[in-house]
């Protein structure tokens, strides 16, 4: 199957209301399903009967399931490692899955405040167990807040028709069913959902939150070591990244950039403990740019300026795919990692 094509995952959300569990019901694997939609797995790789299934579910024919990717678009963040590894895609959903204090909850504020900033309706459900944190900094930073469906479809009827929305909630909206309800009542209204774990217990499930356009993936190590976001630009995904989602330069940097943070990781293990000088020297030139990769990817939040002390960094995805492009080709190879910590764009020399 052609690589522009993917799955039309808006329409199976409206069509098929807790996707992942009819998906069993039809002896099909919740995992696989909501990895076709992520786009872990390539549509082309799909056996035919998946998505035959798929479509009887829905109702619907397999040219309305599969469509082409250049009808997805990006929502840009600003956010490095966010935009270049796992794009946000517009009117889908995404979910940060993470163990409890991982700096989810960060993220998801700081994605509020930016996008808002940016122009587009903010909303927060806030959920039923009544979490500060949604309920104080992240509701701080929204146009609008609400507990109950109802009162986030009017907090979203009340913003302008042609802006597109964020909605930040709990995943317990979407283990209820009442997202899928949500995006039901919403029709064509162009509703990007973000959902967060405040409990930390998705890293430890298949399918956290059902079907996902997008996935971010938090990682400890990153986390222990001070990289920050630690978001793991390995294991996170976007649907943007089939086909003619993006842009060919974006999609070749984003697929050097992540081989060569794979390659680095094994060569860190190597490193702990024989040291880095025991490398060969390719190994120690692949270890350097992948140590000076994962420092650029860090970046300062402005919801976190009084704490850092460091003035958020918005960075365009075209000078993030730029920087990245220009790191790996050895245009920093002369900088210490931790110089590059906590920059925007990757100065020019």
């Amino acid at each position: 199957m052609p690589d522009e094509l993917h799955l039309n995952v808006q329409l199976l959300r409206r069509r098929v209301p807790n996707l992942t569990v009819a998906a069993r019901s039809v002896g099909l694997r919740s995992a696989t399903v909501s990895d076709l939609c992520s786009g872990k797995i390539p549509l082309g790789r799909a056996e035919v009967r998946t998505l035959v299934a798929l479509a009887d579910l829905a109702g619907c024919t397999l040219d309305e399931l599969v469509i082409r990717g250049a009808e997805a678009q990006m929502i840009e963040t600003g956010i490095k490692v966010l935009d270049l590894f796992a794009p946000l895609v517009r009117g889908g959903s995404a979910g940060l899955v993470a163990r409890k204090g991982m700096g989810q909850m960060v993220v998801l504020q700081e994605l509020v405040r930016r996008l808002r900033q940016r122009g587009l309706g903010t909303v927060v459900w806030l959920p039923g167990d009544g979490n500060p944190f949604m309920q104080k900094e992240i509701a701080a930073e929204a146009d609008a807040a609400g507990s109950s469906l109802e009162e986030i479809r009017g907090a979203i009827a009340a913003l302008p028709a042609d802006r597109d929305v964020l909605v930040a909630a709990d995943r317990e909206t979407a283990l209820s069913g009442e997202l899928d309800a949500l995006r039901e009542q919403l029709g064509d209204r162009l509703v990007t959902f973000a959902l967060v774990d405040a409990g930390g217990d998705t890293p430890d499930e298949d399918v956290p939150y059902g079907p996902l356009e997008t996935l971010w993936r938090f990682d400890v190590d990153l986390m222990a070591r001070g990289i920050l976001p630690a978001v793991d630009p390995v294991s996170s995904t976007s649907t943007l990244l089939e086909g003619a989602h993006l842009d060919t330069t974006h999609l070749a940097v984003q697929q050097r950039a992540r081989k060569l943070l794979r390659r680095y990781r094994e060569l860190l293990a190597v490193a702990r403990v024989r040291g880095v000088e025991q490398l060969s020297a390719p190994d120690q030139q692949t270890y350097r740019r992948g140590e000076r990769l994962e420092a650029f990817l860090t970046q300062p939040f402005y919801v976190a300026e009084p704490f850092t002390k460091q003035a958020g960094q918005w960075v365009t995805a075209q000078a993030t795919v730029e920087g990245v492009r220009r790191l790996l080709e050895g245009a920093a190879d002369e900088v210490e990692a931790p110089a590059l910590k906590g920059l925007g764009p990757l100065p020019t020399r």
